[in-house]
């Protein structure tokens, strides 16, 4: 497994992502598809043994149980805290009431905490804000994140989907103000949704930031035949308004078919390999739920693609409202 900088930071990672979104208690929170513990773990430990040294969980995935199960799998598999780079985030509703949510120092501060507590360890490596948060201030976030890391239970920085204006409003207003800077962005971003290429992707590569896409493989739209229904797609309401019926999506599904039947490797692959294979792009975060998951995105990260399968893929697209904040 290749290691690269994350941006331009000094902290490695692992060229691929494990996406923790699908393990979680499916009692706890609105993903009732993900996997519980039991059968979530051996998803951790084979990833370890594949090279994936980064993981990337929420503190709002399944109301916290995904960061728990997590970081027991990681304390059992992982040879060293040292080894592995957790990054999690902050601003989903967590409790009811004032302040269970946001970016606000008093969310954040308490939400770091928290978030240590289930993953059991005394610092995460990177702490990404999960969205943009209109009713705070980006003084008094970015403020609350600088102590953070100054207080030790962050080494690094990062964001999550917004327009590129807000993250290079919040890049500024850190250089400006001397407090710690984002280091990454994660964003939605695959064969099927290419609206970052406007903006954000050109801003991450002028700023020195990462990328690590979530939805690299468009919920699993661009591993299946189009019409194919499964559990997670019939009850992922939040996945159910990322992407459209039209045409344009329904033929770039069709040419990753194509081009992984001419390649004799599964439509994964090929997904993943575009993604990966993007100048910008640092690490695809990508969800696993049976093991051969795992293997076909290590696979991807080996996978060429010609220029003319490139221009196949890419052929199709059509602009689209920008889905996912």
């Amino acid at each position: 497994m290749e290691h690269v900088r994350l941006g331009g930071s000094g902290l490695e990672v692992s060229r691929l992502c494990l996406g923790c979104m699908s393990y979680g208690d499916p009692q706890r929170g609105t993903h009732p598809w993900t996997l519980p513990e039991e059968e979530a773990r051996p998803f951790v430990r084979r990833a370890l043994e594949l090279g994936v040294t980064f993981f990337d969980t929420a503190n709002v995935y399944s109301a916290g149980s995904s960061e728990e199960i997590l970081g027991r799998a990681l304390k059992d598999f992982a040879a060293s805290r040292e080894e592995v780079v957790i990054a999690t985030k902050v601003h989903g509703r967590m409790r009811p009431g004032p302040n269970g949510a946001g970016l606000s120092r008093a969310a954040i501060m308490t939400e770091i905490d928290a978030s240590l507590r289930r993953l059991g360890t005394d610092h995460v490596d990177l702490y990404q804000v999960h969205r943009w948060d209109p009713l705070t201030p980006i003084e008094e976030t970015l403020e609350a994140l600088h102590d953070v890391v100054r207080a030790g239970k962050a080494r690094y920085l990062g964001a999550s989907s917004m327009w590129a204006w807000q993250f290079s409003k919040a890049l500024h207003t850190a250089e400006l103000r001397g407090w710690t800077r984002f280091v990454s962005m994660q964003d939605h971003y695959n064969l099927l949704q290419r609206e970052e290429e406007r903006e954000m992707l050109p801003l991450c590569a002028d700023q020195g930031v990462g990328v690590l896409p979530w939805s690299p493989l468009a919920r699993g739209r661009l591993t299946r035949d189009w019409d194919e229904r499964t559990e997670r797609s019939q009850t992922d309401a939040f996945g159910r308004d990322l992407y459209d019926t039209s045409a344009s999506d329904r033929a770039i599904a069709e040419r990753v078919a194509q081009v992984a039947e001419q390649r004799g490797v599964p439509r994964a692959q090929v997904a993943l390999a575009w993604v990966a294979s993007r100048p910008q792009v640092t690490a695809p975060i990508v969800g696993a739920t049976k093991l051969h998951h795992l293997e076909d995105a290590v696979a991807a990260l080996s996978l060429r693609l010609s220029e003319e399968e490139v221009t196949l893929l890419e052929e199709p697209y059509a602009p689209h409202p920008v889905a996912g904040f």
